[in-house]
């Protein structure tokens, strides 16, 4: 039988500004990307989702990002190695405490928007996260896109590295996300969606935006949870993946030991 996990980025409200329905979402993913503070989220919303998660058997990752409140981390930025080790220890560290304080235990490292797009192919960045993950926690997993050349850096550096596709962003040919500056960079059609997604599962091939098939290994699927039809993409994934016989569950639960995904 094939498996997936399906990921999310939650616990991005801030203050009194709510962002997506993270209890839904909770319900429907295995495995929880949480924001750490940086780019999104606060202690108190933090908090309630790890509860959350914890309650429903959820797996959770520290979410990262550049220090980017305004832009929502989605700016390009050139941090200096010392900052990014620092800052990617403070985010980890901080979730740490907040999933121990609720009863559960961060997995894995996720980096998110622009950070994400970045260490995808910039070794000195990818480097700082890397090392940033093996000073606080080297068992933690890595979280990063599919193909990209960060996939064999985290390897070698000692990691384990899960891959993953993302349901709602259309690609470019040479695997890479197309920009969120462009038009159809985003995909909100439920039932198109999931029809890609389980082509992904099942023949690891996905469509990208001229029409070229492209190969794609991964071994989680992630839906963006601030999109307006998030809850309702998410939920027509799974339904469309376990009625064709696709089993749900967390990556965590099976990587360790086995190898790098």
């Amino acid at each position: 039988m094939a498996s997936i996990d399906l990921n999310s980025d939650l616990g991005e409200s801030f203050g009194p500004w709510p962002m997506g329905d993270d209890v839904s979402m909770l319900g429907i993913v295995t495995s929880a990307n949480i924001a750490c503070g940086f780019h999104a989220g606060d202690p108190v919303g933090m908090l309630a989702v790890l509860r959350e998660a914890a309650r429903r058997r959820v797996s959770v990752g520290a979410h990262i990002g550049y220090r980017d409140l305004v832009g929502f981390g989605r700016r390009n930025m050139d941090p200096s190695s010392a900052e990014l080790i620092g800052d990617t220890i403070y985010q980890i560290g901080a979730l740490q405490g907040l999933a121990k304080a609720a009863g559960t235990t961060v997995t894995y490292v996720k980096p998110h928007g622009a950070l994400y797009n970045t260490i995808a192919s910039d070794e000195r960045q990818a480097g700082d996260v890397i090392a940033g993950i093996k000073a606080l926690d080297p068992s933690l997993i890595l979280m990063v896109l599919a193909g990209a050349p960060v996939v064999e850096q985290a390897r070698a550096a000692g990691l384990t590295v899960v891959c993953e596709a993302f349901a709602d962003r259309a690609y470019n040919a040479d695997g890479n996300l197309v920009s969120r500056r462009m038009p159809d960079a985003v995909i909100h059609d439920p039932a198109v969606i999931a029809d890609r997604m389980l082509r992904m599962v099942n023949d690891r091939r996905i469509t990208a935006i001229d029409g070229t098939d492209i190969a794609i290994e991964a071994h989680s699927i992630c839906i963006h949870g601030d999109t307006a039809a998030a809850v309702a993409i998410a939920r027509t994934v799974r339904d469309r993946l376990a009625a064709s016989g696709v089993e749900l569950k967390p990556f965590s639960d099976t990587i360790r030991g086995a190898g790098n995904a």
